[in-house]
């Protein structure tokens, strides 16, 4: 057992946190901005809440955050009360936030004036993944810290990978990010042609999806695309702040990204529709309803 701290209990984060708690076993301690949703937590999986990111990092051997943004996650780690300020050396920051590789350089970089060890480590598996405890976790960071955290991190995950240097996790959600976009906006278009042809697209899904056009995306979104259900799941908000995330570190890099960048407006679309919280596979609204 060993002794952890979990800061931010979203959609995601109370789940993975529960999961270090009873299938990890480990003494969780956790601390949320609504004190309310902390203590929900605390109900229904024992540990403990504290009232700062800092009283809650303090005597933890590892620490995870899973918080919305760069600017978040800095004023949950940095500063007086801050996570850092808690923690002592040798212990190590797992941060879960889907962020930028620059704040996760950065907090490395204070984290090793601290002797605090940092690992980028965002997920992908959406809500569910992280119900089920079957997240894929990239990892960036030194190899040797991620060995120290890599156990506690699978309570949480079905794939656990450190891809490289401090960053690479991050960038490896970016690259994630935009592989989904494009799919997603492929099947849109496609689910809204078959029924604009008046196919069956139950039967067609179930057939195409054992083939060459096969993917997670359609496996779990197409069905409610077809229904028209969107009121669940990874919101587009979210996915516009990822997919601005890519796009900004495009621009560093020198890569196109013009496939990403026309989905990214057409969630904007979305956005103006009223559907900032609406699952990602809402983009077939912007086809199927003028």
């Amino acid at each position: 057992m060993t002794k952890v701290a979990f800061i931010g209990l979203g959609v995601m984060g109370y789940h993975m946190a529960g999961h270090l708690r009873k299938k990890g076993g480990h003494d969780v301690t956790v601390y949320n901005r609504t004190q309310a949703k902390a203590q929900k937590w605390v109900k229904a999986f024992g540990g403990k809440s504290k009232r700062t990111p800092r009283e809650a990092a303090s005597g933890a051997e590892l620490v995870f955050t899973c918080v919305g943004n760069d600017d978040d996650l800095r004023s949950v780690v940095l500063g007086k009360d801050g996570a850092f300020a808690g923690m002592a050396k040798n212990t190590i920051l797992i941060d879960n936030t889907t962020a930028s590789a620059e704040v996760a350089r950065e907090l490395a970089a204070e984290g090793k004036k601290k002797g605090v060890g940092f690992i980028d480590a965002p997920v992908s598996g959406g809500e569910a993944g992280a119900v089920n405890g079957v997240l894929t976790v990239m990892c960036g960071g030194q190899k040797a810290v991620f060995k120290r955290a890599e156990p506690a991190i699978a309570s949480y995950a079905q794939k656990v990978t450190l891809i490289g240097a401090t960053g690479s996790g991050q960038l490896t959600k970016m690259v994630n990010q935009i592989c989904i976009a494009g799919l997603v906006q492929g099947l849109s278009e496609g689910v809204n042609f078959g029924m604009k042809a008046g196919l069956d697209m139950e039967k067609v899904i179930d057939t195409i999806s054992k083939g060459a056009a096969g993917s997670w995306q359609m496996n779990n979104r197409a069905p409610t695309m077809i229904q028209g259900k969107f009121d669940y799941g990874f919101a587009v908000n979210w996915m516009r702040k990822d997919l601005g995330i890519s796009l900004d570190e495009a621009k560093k890099n020198g890569a196109r990204l013009p496939v990403a960048a026309l989905v990214d407006q057409f969630y904007a679309m979305v956005q103006a529709r009223g559907g900032g919280r609406w699952d990602t596979s809402s983009l077939i609204h912007l086809l199927m309803k003028e």
